[in-house]
């Protein structure tokens, strides 16, 4: 069953600075692009860093209003006003980078973004050059596919491709990306993959089953090989 991939929400078209790029410069492509973040890539596109809004943000928070050096000053403090007064990308650019690969899955790219607190990240290939980036929003775009899209996949994939699930035995409905089971089966194992594998699918919110099945097969236990016996 196919599940999707960073590689499929993320944006191609990447807009990039390097690291002598100026502030002017990076505000300008910030602007003309749309975009809260740039990553700042060396000759090879491999990524340095990047450069958000929040970066660029310190010159104006302090406009008008230089810090005094204190002799105990923390890191935060510290990095602000050198962002503050920084020119150029490579000084103004958080480093290194937290990034990611194409055949990553989107939850766990959710998860480096939470663990993380970052709201994209750079994807690279293989040799780690810059081939995309994916946001927070593109994480969300699998739940804009339609409920017959995601019925499909579970009719498909789940049910006959790898639970091999005769046509007619369960019936499936889904209803803004939730999925609901019903039917039967034989076996109880089948029935709780199948429900395992449906909330796998891309786009499924969560799955309600009511599939009922004819034996209780997790209350069997191999003793040795080819005999099966219940357990007391």
């Amino acid at each position: 069953m196919r599940t999707w991939q960073v590689g499929d929400v993320m944006t191609r078209d990447v807009a990039t600075v390097g690291e002598e790029t100026p502030y002017r410069r990076i505000v300008d492509v910030l602007i003309r692009r749309g975009i809260s973040a740039v990553p700042v890539i060396d000759g090879f596109r491999r990524v340095l860093g990047v450069v958000s809004e929040a970066d660029l943000l310190h010159k104006i928070e302090r406009a008008g209003h230089p810090d005094e050096r204190r002799v105990f000053e923390g890191r935060r403090r510290r990095t602000a006003r050198e962002k503050a007064d920084a020119l150029l990308a490579r000084d103004l650019m958080t480093a290194p980078a937290v990034t990611t690969f194409p055949e990553a899955s989107l939850p766990a790219a959710a998860r480096m973004m939470d663990r993380e607190d970052v709201k994209r990240l750079p994807v690279l290939d293989d040799l780690g050059r810059l081939v995309g980036i994916v946001t927070r929003s593109d994480l969300l775009r699998v739940h804009l596919r339609t409920d017959a899209e995601i019925r499909e996949d579970v009719v498909q994939e789940v049910l006959r491709r790898v639970l091999a699930v005769r046509d007619g035995l369960v019936t499936v409905q889904v209803r803004d990306g939730a999925v609901t089971l019903d039917g039967r089966l034989d076996r109880r194992t089948a029935v709780e993959l199948a429900g395992k594998l449906a909330a796998q699918v891309s786009g499924v919110v969560e799955v309600h089953s009511t599939i009922g099945y004819d034996v209780d097969d997790t209350t069997l236990v191999e003793l040795d090989p080819g005999r099966v016996t219940p357990v007391a």
